[in-house]
This record gives structure tokens, sequence and C-alpha cells, in this order.
């Protein structure tokens, strides 16, 4: 029977997606669903607000309200539905060295090391060692705290490019911090936001524009020349078109260049 109780209470236009809550969750109450996060069922949810603490946005509160009761066996059973046990203590996060993008943990940002080569026995099966020097690598994750990015030359990739790229590993990595974005599908203003705040603090060296011949593509060229009018950064800023086949059909310094 419902009864006037504790129980959580989302903002869906605060709510991000980044499903923190989700992992905070003990009783398995809540899921993404179209991206945010949503109630699976009032039985589910004790409200204790355990799933408050991590969640970057605020988007989540404890309100009272008529509610079904709290039910612990329905609980357990959904835990054992999804193959976890019941109210198992969560693990606690590993410490970061620098802020986590977006409160999600698998936002975290860490500097890796590149693969050695592969050994003769791999060879056939994956010739190529990664070169990626650091995660994340989407634009909208990257901190500007992040220590790669302080005196790199930053390559801003289409996504496209990056799938079409038949040597992206050996050729445009090395040595070099990326950023992946789509100027046609994505958010454009929030690229051109997160952008200039990256070149007025993150300290890089240079940016390179790597993006495909198709005409949408080049947007990255006026999200580009907006940060750096916003930020008022001096850093050269270069531009590679890509084939569609993978090919490189052309490079140049851009305008507002200090190489150009």
């Amino acid at each position: 029977m419902p009864s006037t109780r504790d129980i959580i209470h989302i903002d869906e236009e605060l709510c991000n997606g980044c499903g923190q809550c989700i992992l905070d969750c003990a009783e398995g109450a809540l899921q993404l669903v179209d991206g945010k996060a949503r109630l699976v069922g009032e039985i589910y949810c004790d409200g204790l607000g355990a799933c408050l603490q991590g969640c970057p946005t605020g988007a989540l509160t404890i309100e009272k309200r008529q509610a079904d009761a709290f039910d612990e066996a329905a609980v357990e059973e959904l835990l054992a539905s999804q193959g976890e046990a019941p109210h198992a203590e969560a693990a606690p996060a590993p410490a970061q060295p620098f802020p986590v993008a977006g409160g999600c943990p698998g936002h975290a940002a860490m500097s890796l090391s590149p693969s050695a080569p592969a050994s003769a026995s791999e060879e056939d099966d994956w010739p190529t060692p990664s070169q990626l020097g650091h995660w994340p690598i989407k634009l909208q994750l990257l901190s500007p705290q992040a220590p790669f990015l302080k005196g790199a030359d930053l390559i801003l990739l289409a996504d496209c490019a990056a799938a079409s790229l038949p040597d992206l590993h050996r050729r445009f990595l090395p040595g070099r911090a990326i950023a992946l974005a789509c100027p046609k599908l994505d958010d454009a203003q929030a690229h051109i936001d997160k952008l200039a705040e990256l070149l007025a603090t993150g300290g890089m060296r240079s940016l390179t524009i790597v993006h495909m011949e198709v005409p949408c593509c080049s947007g990255l060229n006026h999200i580009v020349d907006q940060a750096m009018q916003r930020s008022g950064a001096k850093l050269p800023v270069g531009e590679m078109v890509i084939s569609r086949k993978g090919g490189i059909l052309g490079k140049r310094n851009l305008p507002w260049s200090l190489a150009a």
C-alpha cells in the first residue's frame, strides 16, 4: 500500500546521464533510460539517499511523497536477476590523480603508456601497437587540468576521420594529445565553450584540426575559430583534410595561426 515516505526525486533538466547514481545505488533502483537516470520502481528505493553523494549536477534529491513501500525481498530478486550480490558493499573509488570530468568513473582522466611492439606470436592478430597516450579522448570530457595537455601538440580529430585513417596510431598519435568531436551531430556551442576553456588554461603548444573532406566536417574550423577568439590564445593552428578512403588531401596553416 502507498504511504508517505522518503523517496528519490530526479530532476531530468539537471541530469546529464553520467550514471554515477546507478553505481552508488546498492538496491539497483536506478537505470539510464534515453540518457537520463530513472527510478526502476518505487519498491526498490529505500529513500536513504546513497545515490546523492556522487551526482555532479545536483539532479538527485530526497522528497517526501506518497509511494509504494520499500520491498527488500523484491530488491534481492532484482539484484539476483542482474547477477549482483544483494546489498554488496561498494568498493571504494580509486584515488584520481586529477579531476574526473562529468562525474562518471569512465571519464577519469589518466596518462597512458604506448604499447610495446607486438611479439612475433601476436603479429598476425594485432600487428600495430596502441600509441594512445591518455584517456579520455572526447573533447567534452577533457579537463584543462589534465597533465597530458601541458605543452602538448593537440589534434582535434573528427570522429569519422578517426575511423578512416588506416595508420592513425602509427602516424598521428605518437607524442600527441587528441580530442574527438563531430561538428555535425554534436553540440557545436558546447564544443566552442570547452575548447575555449582548454585553450585558455590547458597550456597546449599547438593545435591541428584533422577532418574529413565532406563539407559538414569543416565545421571544426568554425569551432576552433570561435574558441581561439574567445580564449585569446596564441598558438600555431593547422588543418589536415582526409579523404573517405583515408588519404591526406591537403594540409595548411590556418589564418589565425602564428605560423601562417
